[in-house]
């Protein structure tokens, strides 16, 4: 029951140790090997080496071509089905990134074999995964029994614990062929955000905002008090679509899955979309008018009143 975890890009993602360790942790209880696919140039030199050795990587496989240099799901999707007839992996894994939500129910359709999202813990018993995956934006924990010989599994990585294996040797790198010379994206992206500086799935405070804020004007505050925080600034899928603030900032189900220290979260009601995105943190606190908000039964804090209020107190007290 041979495991790989399947990922891309020209840096090591945010998630992937922690996706690692779950699929070493799997890989151990059955027997098998563990192999680590690596796409583009994250592959290359001594950090995805070094990676590979510290989470129990067998096989470090990479792939490089020059169509593969966008990232376009086409292209993706045809060289992952290229390598998985090349190697007769059991469990393909993905870190669950917003592009791997798309590509990996593609690839599963190509193979023909089932598909699991936003699992986060998986086991092994006579030749069936057992794994459990979070539904309805988080709120519900399902079990399931995946019989079939390959099964595709999207990791969501925010509530596991990365954990070093000591004393692996170092992996055999595989670079891996494939053809791709009659793919073309079909779908071109001619504008995307442009997303400069810390990531927000890595930062360990966020400030986010919601539509109690009242107007985009006073996003603002979410941003001073991030700053002087030393976070960053989120912002729920509400105002995204109203054009408040740009897609890099949302939090949520369809938008950045954080696991910070410390969680602000300000004039956001507290629905389960958005909790999907923040639920993780060690610390919640809520700022909310309205006592009877969904938020304040995840928060460890809760303040009842006008957030226009108590935002510059907040900021003026971080300031101190």
């Amino acid at each position: 029951m041979s495991v790989v975890l399947c990922t891309w890009g020209n840096t090591v993602e945010g998630g992937t140790k922690e996706a690692l360790t779950l699929a070493q942790q799997l890989s151990s209880a059955t027997g098998s090997d563990l192999s680590w696919l690596v796409i583009g140039s994250a592959g290359d030199g001594d950090s995805a080496i070094e990676t590979a050795q510290e989470y129990g990587v067998k096989n470090l496989d990479r792939i490089a071509d020059a169509r593969l240099e966008s990232f376009g799901p086409d292209a993706l999707v045809e060289a992952l089905a290229q390598y998985c007839g090349q190697h007769s992996h059991r469990t393909i894994l993905f870190n669950q990134t917003i592009n791997a939500r798309l590509v990996a129910p593609r690839l599963a359709g190509r193979l023909g074999v089932p598909v699991l999202m936003n699992a986060f813990e998986i086991t092994a018993n006579d030749n069936c995964l057992n794994v459990v995956a979070s539904a309805f934006g988080g709120d519900t924990h399902c079990s399931y029994e995946l019989a079939s010989k390959v099964n595709v599994v999207s990791l969501v990585t925010t509530s596991i614990i990365a954990k070093p294996v000591m004393g692996s040797p170092r992996p055999e790198i595989r670079d891996i062929t494939v053809d791709l010379g009659s793919i073309e994206e079909r779908f071109k992206v001619t504008a995307a955000p442009k997303a400069e500086g810390p990531r927000l799935e890595d930062a360990d405070i966020i400030v986010s905002g919601g539509r109690g804020l009242g107007s985009a004007d006073h996003y603002a505050l979410i941003r001073e008090l991030a700053t002087e925080l030393g976070g960053l600034a989120g912002a729920s899928r509400a105002i995204v679509d109203d054009g408040w603030v740009d897609p890099s900032h949302q939090v949520g189900l369809t938008g950045k899955i954080t696991r910070p220290g410390l969680y602000v979260a300000v004039g956001i009601s507290g629905a389960s979309q958005h909790m999907a995105g923040c639920s993780a943190a060690k610390t919640i606190v809520a700022i909310n008018k309205d006592r009877d908000a969904s938020i304040f039964r995840y928060a460890r804090y809760g303040i009842v009143g006008d957030c226009l209020e108590i935002l510059p107190e907040l900021i003026r007290a971080a300031k101190a």
